[in-house]
């Protein structure tokens, strides 16, 4: 594993009880428990992140992209007509 930093968190009895209790049932100790799901939220929360930064120097080149027109893209249209799997 890699050099592994310590993180110092403060909790309630319950909230550790709670914790010590998942991680139990997940046949892990508390600190790998911890870990493994904090690493979890962290990835899900910046994978559900919906701002984009678009630096001012790129703003004229992105407006001149989501003015143009339209391309038209053959294989989606296909894909359009094609019966979704789950009504077969």
């Amino acid at each position: 594993m890699a050099n592994l930093a310590p993180v110092s968190v403060r909790i309630s009895a319950q909230e550790r009880e709670l914790l010590e209790a998942a991680a139990e049932q997940s046949r892990t100790n508390l600190s790998d428990f911890i870990r493994r799901k904090a690493v979890e939220a962290a990835e899900i929360e910046l994978v559900q992140q919906n701002r984009v930064v678009i630096p001012a120097a790129d703003w004229e080149r992105f407006e001149a992209w989501a003015d143009s027109p339209a391309k038209e893209v053959p294989a989606l249209g296909e894909l359009a007509k094609a019966t979704p799997p789950w009504r077969d």
